[in-house]
């Protein structure tokens, strides 16, 4: 197996300390948003392997040279991945690990499902649209469904609340310009009521959202209770409509362990804490509000499901190896969780699958490696694999 050395992204809505705090590390000030760990272009983990390729070339005396992960998986993509998982996911790693830590609200946003994502990339890669521009919906012919499992309380939205529950929220603040949008959610049926209202919020003239906004943080601030989220989403976007279609969400609090499943079509957002996140290796995103990025609104009202839903707060499942399953309908990603008590027997997790094995508490070893929390290692197919010693460790690999 192989140590990672994995980028920390700083985007502006990173919390300043949760990552530093789980490395021991002294904060720099700076956001610290994300740790990833895996194959994605964008910021692939590097390993220091003996006997590599760039190590035979280098001159005997110098030591082995970092290479990214996606040059060592393009290698060899079999002896790396396993051929059953080339066989269904092709030669790259399908997934993505991630340490999240939002210290303020993430762009409210919802993922397009497989055939939809295939559907969008092929149309504007037909319009050449450049692949960096800022109105450019789809990245890749990816879906992107993700799980994140919260290490510290987490707060987050996800998934539609019943339209009569959105509406007796906005009715009660007390404020005259939500009135339209509380009528239209008792006027209609489920879904059409939630299309109506989000279409509404979105196509708002931007200078009577920017007022209706903000009366709207002013009463959440003064009522406060089951309205303090709005309030301080607020804070951070002032003007923006997305705190109104925010309140259509069901607002999620998540206990350290509990974890939630986001699949295609479902509005969603973080606002604060820190956990780990896994997801299909996409980079498609449709925002709906909370960002000064790009809003596509047809394509978005496209790819939403309108429907009310429970957040389904996942625990895991476990097994009697010790093995703590969140079980998902995915198959490019699979995560589970070890909490390895003093004195217990090694676990073996060899597998026929790639892994990347990350510690988030205690010292436990990875094979023959020590690791610290916020430390993780890449296990390729076939390889022998055992955990050991005291603190917890999360899993990820595929279902090939």
């Amino acid at each position: 197996m192989d140590r990672l050395s994995n980028t920390v992204r700083p985007y502006a809505w990173g919390s300043t300390t949760l990552i530093p705090t789980l490395l021991g590390v002294a904060p720099t000030g700076l956001p610290q948003a994300e740790m990833w760990m895996g194959a994605h272009p964008g910021a692939p983990s590097r390993i220091t392997r003996a006997g590599s390729a760039s190590e035979a070339s280098a001159a005997p005396s110098s030591p082995p040279a970092e290479q990214a992960l996606t040059d060592v998986i393009a290698a060899d993509p079999a002896g790396e991945l396993g051929q059953p998982a080339v066989d269904k996911f092709g030669a790259r790693l399908p997934f993505l690990l991630k340490l999240l830590a939002a210290g303020a609200p993430l762009s409210l946003q919802v993922h397009p499902d497989l055939a939809q994502a295939q559907q969008g990339y092929a149309d504007e890669e037909s319009r050449s649209v450049p692949i960096d521009a800022p109105h450019r919906t789809y990245k890749d012919a990816n879906h992107k469904p993700e799980l994140i499992c919260a290490l510290t309380p987490f707060d987050g939205l996800c998934g539609f609340r019943r339209p009569v529950e959105a509406a007796e929220a906005m009715e009660g603040l007390g404020v005259d310009s939500l009135k339209p949008y509380a009528d239209l959610l008792r006027a209609h049926p489920e879904e059409a009521a939630l299309r109506e209202v989000l279409t509404a919020i979105l196509t708002a003239d931007p200078a009577r959202m920017a007022e209706t906004v903000a009366a709207t943080a002013a009463a959440a601030e003064r009522i406060g209770g089951a309205y303090a989220p709005y309030a301080r989403i607020a804070h951070h976007f002032p003007g923006d409509a997305g705190v109104l279609a925010a309140m259509l969400l069901n607002y999620v609090q998540l206990q350290p362990g509990e974890a939630l499943y986001l699949g295609a079509g479902v509005p969603h957002a973080y606002l604060e804490g820190l956990g780990v996140e896994i997801m299909a290796n996409s980079d498609n995103v449709l925002r709906c509000g909370l960002t000064p990025k790009h809003i596509d609104v047809p394509e978005l009202l496209r790819i939403v499901r309108f429907e009310a839903t429970e957040p389904g707060i996942l625990r895991p499942e476990a097994s009697p190896s010790g093995e703590e399953l969140y079980e998902t309908p995915v198959d490019e990603f699979r995560l589970s969780r070890f909490d390895l008590s003093p004195g217990a027997a090694p676990v073996d997790l060899t597998a026929a699958t790639p892994q990347i094995l990350l510690c988030t508490a205690g010292a436990p070893k990875a094979g023959e490696l020590g690791l610290k929390p916020g430390e993780s290692v890449f296990v390729p197919a076939g390889e022998k694999a055992e955990v050991s010693g005291t603190g917890t460790v999360f899993r990820a690999t595929v279902v090939a």
